[in-house]
């Protein structure tokens, strides 16, 4: 069976890793090598299992250890055209490093992975719709103003999804954030709230969703029982029990050994 392992979770980095039969791949690493390498040998894992790396976008919560890593690791890179150029431009990738356009689609390692469009203030941000070797399907959509179609076509798909869940309204607002930040964050190009992500989970698993991780916590401005209150609400007014027709968990800021098979 396929599994998930969020490795980090938050503004302070992201990092997923996907495990398929004797294969893996990697969405986005968010921290420092020693870091992601310390969070996988916790699980287990190593670096040594995976076949390609996927970006979502070049801010540095998605991306600090990727000079490094491709340096050391002879891994595929695989992201949008506009994140790859963002990439070199800003040199956070070795000359060396082995990077691939997905346009549509690839298929790697027995992993089918499809960019999924998602609207953030990056250079061509993109989530990702997987499908492991043994035919489960997952979705990974954070860092996202709004749910795009193209990213509720491909969660409504999935058997697990990642979906954003970053802060709560009244948090942010009344928060320390100073003013243009809250309005970047709220924006269409910013982060999904808490009641937007709340507000679409029930579609999903009418659709066939069954496991819902909520990613990308904000630290400041949400948190956990807040995130997962109001997730539980939206599904439980939609006639839905938790645990019963899906579960609902949080993504954790650094990885609990906890991994979701699906």
């Amino acid at each position: 069976m396929a599994k998930i392992v969020p490795l980090f979770s938050s503004s302070k980095g992201n990092s997923y890793y996907i495990q398929g039969n004797s294969t893996a791949i990697l969405v986005d690493a968010g921290r420092n090598l020693k870091q992601i390498e310390a969070a996988l040998a916790l699980n287990d894992l190593s670096l040594q299992n995976v076949r390609a790396l996927f970006v979502t976008h070049e801010h540095t919560d998605h991306i600090s250890a990727l000079k490094v890593l491709l340096k050391k690791y002879d891994i595929p890179l695989y992201a949008t055209r506009g994140t790859l150029d963002a990439l070199t431009a800003g040199d956070k990738v070795p000359a060396t490093a082995r990077l691939n356009v997905i346009e549509d689609f690839v298929e790697t390692a027995d992993f089918r992975v499809v960019r999924v469009e998602t609207s953030h203030d990056a250079a061509e941000s993109c989530g990702y719709y997987i499908e492991t070797p043994d035919g489960r399907r997952l979705s990974i959509v954070t860092d996202t103003g709004y749910l795009t179609e193209d990213a509720r076509a491909a969660i409504s798909r999935s058997n697990l999804a990642v979906v954003e869940s970053n802060h709560d309204l009244n948090m942010l607002k009344n928060g320390p954030y100073p003013y243009i930040l809250k309005k970047r964050i709220l924006s269409d190009c910013g982060h999904l709230s808490n009641p937007d992500c709340a507000a679409a989970l029930p579609f999903f698993v009418e659709s066939g969703l069954t496991r819902i991780i909520l990613g990308h916590l904000s630290e400041e401005n949400n948190l956990p029982s807040i995130a997962v209150s109001e997730a539980i609400r939206s599904l439980s007014a939609a006639g839905m029990t938790v645990d019963s027709d899906c579960t609902v968990d949080v993504a954790p800021v650094e990885t609990n050994r906890k991994s979701f098979s699906f």
